[in-house]
C-alpha cells in the first residue's frame, strides 16, 4: 500500500529526497498517477498554503516545500502523461511591463502547481503582447498578473483592455503589493489575491467557474 500521506508529510516537512523516494516506491507498486498527484503532493502542498495564508508558516518553508514538490513532479509527470492525465486548468503567470520583481509571482506560481495547475510562467517586464501571445499559445483559461510598484500597476489595466480585446475569453487575476480588490474591480479584474496561497484558490475558482 503506497504511503501517500508520508509523501503529503514529507512535503510538507521540506523533505525533498523522501518525496522523491517514496514517490518512485508509490510508482513500482503501481500506485495511479492520479492518486499520487492529488492524495501526496497536492494535498501535502494544500496544507502548506493553508499555513501560509495563516501565518503559520513563511516564504522560507514554502520555498522548501515547493522545492520538495517539484522533487515529486519531476518523477511523476512522466507517469501523468503517459496515462493521460491532464492538468485541473492553465494559467499563465508574470510580472506586469517595467517591473522586475519575481519573489511574489514565483510564490504564486508554486501555490498554483500545489494545487494541480499548469503554469506558464512568461517572467517579468512582460508587455500585454507577450501575454496575448502566450495565452493564444497555451489556451490557458486564467491569466495571472503581478505588480510589485505603484508606478507598475496601471501596466494591470493596459493589459486587461488588450486582453478583452483580443477576445480571447481568459479570465484575468491580479495581485502584488500595492493592489487592493477596489482597484482590481476598478481595472475590469475577473479575480484578486491577497496572497499566493489566496491566489491558487482564486485561480481554482475561475477555472471552475
Amino acid at each position: 500500500m503506497a504511503d501517500l500521506q508520508g509523501i503529503a508529510d514529507a512535503l510538507i516537512k521540506g523533505d525533498r529526497n523522501t518525496v522523491v523516494e517514496l514517490t518512485k516506491k508509490a510508482l513500482d507498486e503501481g500506485t495511479p498517477p492520479g492518486d499520487l498527484l492529488n492524495n501526496g503532493l497536492v494535498a501535502g502542498m494544500s496544507v502548506v498554503g493553508e499555513r501560509f495564508k495563516n501565518n503559520e508558516v513563511y516564504v522560507p518553508e514554502v520555498l522548501i516545500a515547493a522545492r520538495a514538490m517539484r522533487g515529486g513532479m519531476a518523477v511523476l509527470e512522466p507517469h501523468l502523461k503517459a496515462s493521460g492525465i491532464e492538468p485541473i486548468g492553465k494559467v499563465v503567470l508574470g510580472t506586469v511591463k517595467g517591473d522586475l520583481h519575481d519573489i511574489g509571482k514565483n510564490l504564486v506560481g508554486m501555490m498554483l502547481q500545489g494545487a494541480g495547475l499548469q503554469v506558464i510562467d512568461v517572467g517579468v517586464d512582460v508587455p500585454a503582447d507577450k501575454f496575448i501571445e502566450k495565452v493564444k499559445e497555451s489556451g490557458a483559461k486564467v491569466l495571472a498578473l503581478s505588480a510589485l510598484l505603484t508606478t507598475t500597476m496601471p501596466q494591470m489595466p493596459e493589459v486587461i483592455k488588450a486582453v478583452k480585446g483580443a477576445k480571447l475569453g481568459v479570465k484575468t487575476m491580479v495581485g502584488g503589493a500595492p493592489v487592493t480588490q477596489a482597484y482590481a474591480d476598478e481595472i475590469g479584474a475577473d479575480g484578486y489575491a491577497p496572497d499566493a496561497a489566496s491566489a491558487a484558490d482564486m485561480a481554482l475558482e475561475l477555472i471552475k467557474g
